[in-house]
């Protein structure tokens, strides 16, 4: 991914917040709630975070009873390697492992 595909991806993780979500939930599908208790943050705050991830094209939500799980695409999931420290878009690489918990 290079040029101006890279730029609504490169605007969504310009926050540290998001970066976080998108480490959190490169490991498993977890709702607003789950999320908002980790990361410690708002629940609020969460839902406005998570919804420019899915408008940059980083997340989907999956349905599942009354919940929804929000997930990373399969694009973003090849994008990171099997220990899911390293998110490479290929204009640039986000070190996961380095942002604070």
């Amino acid at each position: 991914m290079t040029g101006t595909k890279c730029i609504p991806i490169l605007k969504a993780l310009g926050e540290i917040h998001r970066l976080r979500i998108v480490r959190l939930l490169a490991d498993e599908p977890l709702g607003v709630c789950e999320i908002a208790r980790r990361l410690k943050i708002s629940q609020y705050n969460v839902s406005k975070h998570l919804r420019i991830l899915r408008e940059a094209g980083l997340l989907e939500m999956e349905p599942q009873g009354k919940q929804r799980l929000h997930v990373v695409t399969a694009t973003l999931k090849n994008q990171l390697p099997a220990n899911k420290n390293v998110l490479e878009l290929g204009c640039c690489c986000f070190r996961l492992d380095q942002l604070p918990k």
